[in-house]
């Protein structure tokens, strides 16, 4: 083998790393419990209209 072949590997690591260790500031930032609470409510709503159309 040749010797930067055994290099590469940290080459295409380090790239990874450069991108998540920047943060995105203009991103919405959204509560995970308000995200949860309207995946529960979604889903009590379609069972509920599934019970009364059916």
């Amino acid at each position: 083998m040749a010797p930067d072949s055994q290099k590469s590997g940290f080459h295409s690591a380090a790239g990874l790393i450069q991108y998540y260790d920047m943060e995105e500031t203009r991103a919405l930032k959204i509560d995970p419990y308000i995200v949860l609470t309207l995946g529960i409510g979604a889903a009590i709503l379609v069972e509920v209209l599934n019970w009364k159309l059916a």
